[in-house]
């Protein structure tokens, strides 16, 4: 609500720039990144749905932390808009997932087993190392929850890879990668709409906080 920068609740945590997060929230984005481009080219070279979806995931991941480090200091109203966009984005890359996913139900080429193995422990190495240093910042505002939600799903998704390579060495079949890929899908859809609910009732009750305590330098008519 503009002009409601004054308000109360629109300063919890505005002071709340912790450099120790800012370092935490650096080192994911680095790694995240980073795995973003191991696993972008090894899904084409091993032809696989789940790894692609669990690359353009850490490649998501890598935005939300830049966001969350833009906007780690600034008013309540402000961290909750930028997490209405977040989890935008993440229900548009679910939805995303699941059309490639229904797409390659008609091709015909099975995912290299061996190559969806090694980077999905490597993958998982990396989550699990993120989410033990977010660990400790996942309650707060829904800017937060969004970053640990997704170092959450980070690690599940790659356990399922997992389970989907020895799927596919298995049975010679593409079935256990899509349905892999379907439920990192759906872990993101779902997490998606756990953060926008929040961020809604963020913006909601900072703008009744406003109502019923306005700036202190707004303005009012005498008579």
């Amino acid at each position: 609500m503009p002009g409601c920068s004054d308000c109360s609740v629109e300063n919890v945590g505005v002071r709340g720039s912790d450099p120790v997060f800012r370092r935490v929230l650096w080192i994911a984005l680095i790694a995240n990144f980073t795995m973003f481009l191991v696993e972008i080219v090894a899904s084409q070279l091993g032809d696989s749905l789940s790894l692609q979806a669990d690359a353009l995931d850490f490649f998501g991941d890598s935005a939300n932390y830049a966001i969350s480090l833009f906007v780690v200091g600034m008013a309540l109203s402000v961290r909750a808009k930028a997490s209405l966009f977040k989890g935008a984005s993440m229900a548009l890359f679910g939805v995303w997932v699941v059309g490639s996913a229904v797409h390659r139900v008609f091709t015909d080429s099975a995912p290299d087993p061996a190559t969806m193995s090694v980077i999905a422990l490597l993958a998982l190495l990396v989550n699990v190392a993120v989410a033990g240093i977010l660990y400790r910042f996942r309650d707060g505002d829904s800017n937060r929850q969004s970053i640990w939600l997704c170092s959450r799903n980070d690690a599940i998704g790659n356990v399922a890879v997992m389970f989907a390579a020895a799927g596919v060495f298995a049975s010679g079949s593409r079935w256990p990668d899509l349905a892999v890929a379907a439920i990192i899908a759906a872990l993101n859809i779902d997490a998606a709409l756990r953060v926008v609910r929040l961020a809604r009732a963020e913006l909601r009750a900072t703008d009744d906080e406003c109502e019923l305590n306005p700036p202190l330098n707004a303005t009012t008519e005498v008579g």
